[in-house]
This record gives C-alpha cells, structure tokens and sequence, in this order.
C-alpha cells in the first residue's frame, strides 16, 4: 500500500474523532439544520481527506436520494454521506454536497457531540429549511 497523502487545513477545523484526520472548514458549512440517526449533522460544501463508497439510492425524511457514504481516509470510520443526485425538484441545492455527521467529528475546539439517544431516525437527513 502507498503512503497517505492527507490535506491539512489551517483555521476552524471539523476533523475525525478518532484519528483527528481534518475534514473541513467551519467556512465551508452550508448549513447546520441537519439531522441524522446520532443526532446533529452539517451540510458542507467541500470535504477532504475522505472516500467515497457505493452510490445507493436511500429513502431520506426529505425523499429519496442517490447518495455515498464517506469514510475517513486516516482510520476508515464513516462519517457520512455524499450527495450524488436528489429526485425532489426542491433538494437539488444539495447535489455535490457533503453531510458530516456531528458525532464522529470534532469541532473546531476540540469539542465532541454527544449522541442523542433519541434521535435514532430512520433514513437521515431532516433539514428544518
């Protein structure tokens, strides 16, 4: 296997819980009225230092779209989701775009997101927009 080539970011950085494997810019949220099965999430407009796994149409609270989980590329954990194509007219704003789960990352001071155990919906993705 190859060596690693990860993307270092500078300023307020969401990065990996475990592994601190940087992800995104806080500049770069799109949107923080996200929900998935642990609670929080947030739209970003760009993510690095992850890959992608295989597209899949998914049943989500705002209809049904093609997505791809992302995973870290430091440790493998999930972290999320890619989204490839929405078949709702009024969820294409969010095709290209990246969900991190608030969970599995760390805020930009290191701060951890406690799961909500009652947040274990079906199908993620609530957007309150």
């Amino acid at each position: 296997m190859g060596r690693l080539f990860l993307i270092t970011l500078e300023g307020n950085i969401y990065s990996c819980k475990h592994c601190k494997t940087h992800f995104a810019l806080y500049e770069d949220i799109a949107s923080k009225a996200f929900h998935c099965r642990h609670g929080k999430a947030y739209l970003f407009d760009k993510v690095v230092n992850v890959t992608l796994g295989e597209k899949e149409e998914r049943m989500m609270m705002t209809g049904m779209h093609t997505v791809v989980d992302i995973f870290c590329v430091g440790c493998g954990s999930l972290v999320g989701w890619k989204y490839e194509a929405a078949f709702e007219k009024n969820q294409k704003y969010k095709e290209g775009k990246f969900i991190l789960e608030r969970f599995m990352v760390l805020g930009p001071d290191g701060s951890h997101y406690m799961a909500n155990p009652e947040a274990q919906v079906a199908g993620s993705d609530a957007d309150d927009a």
